[in-house]
């Protein structure tokens, strides 16, 4: 079986020279190690199939805001929205453009009930009914460590693609 070494999606015929799903040059000289990288990176992509997302590393997440002075971490939370909801099967909850949109015009106080309401939704993908994450979230947003809720809420959806 081979796989692009690109992507990781099955090539069907033995002598395609290119890749059908992304259209990277496929020469197989270095056959075994394409076939285990590819396979790897078509794992890596399954793993979040089931909604269509891939995990994020928390780090490079933290790193990439700071060095961007926080454009980045706008994208983040408008994905983490968007995932959170997804996972949590509350598909016509507010979306994540919306809630940059009324935080921006409410000087930061929707994203204080963003917080809170995120707290939920996150218990409700833990499975913990009734849970506090809610306050927890309320908490460090109020008192300026919105970043920390940020990097637990990633890492609830990391771990829910993985199935823990």
């Amino acid at each position: 079986m081979k796989y692009c070494p690109k992507c990781g999606a099955k090539i069907k015929e033995d002598d395609a020279k290119f890749c059908t799903s992304c259209g990277e040059s496929l020469s197989f000289q270095q056959q075994g190690s394409k076939d285990a990288q590819g396979a790897t990176r078509k794992q890596n992509q399954t793993q979040g199939s089931k909604y269509g997302i891939m995990p994020r590393n928390i780090a490079l997440c933290i790193i990439f805001s700071i060095i961007t002075c926080g454009i980045y971490g706008i994208y983040w939370v408008i994905k983490l929205n968007d995932e959170v909801n997804q996972i949590a099967g509350e598909r016509e909850a507010t979306s994540g453009g919306m809630v940059f949109l009324f935080s921006f015009i409410t000087c930061g106080i929707y994203f204080i009930y963003w917080n809170y309401k995120m707290g939920e939704r996150c218990d409700k993908i833990k499975g913990a009914v009734g849970g506090s994450s809610n306050i927890l979230y309320l908490v460090l947003c109020v008192v300026g460590f919105s970043i920390i809720s940020e990097c637990l809420m990633q890492d609830i959806i990391n771990k829910s693609l993985q199935g823990y």
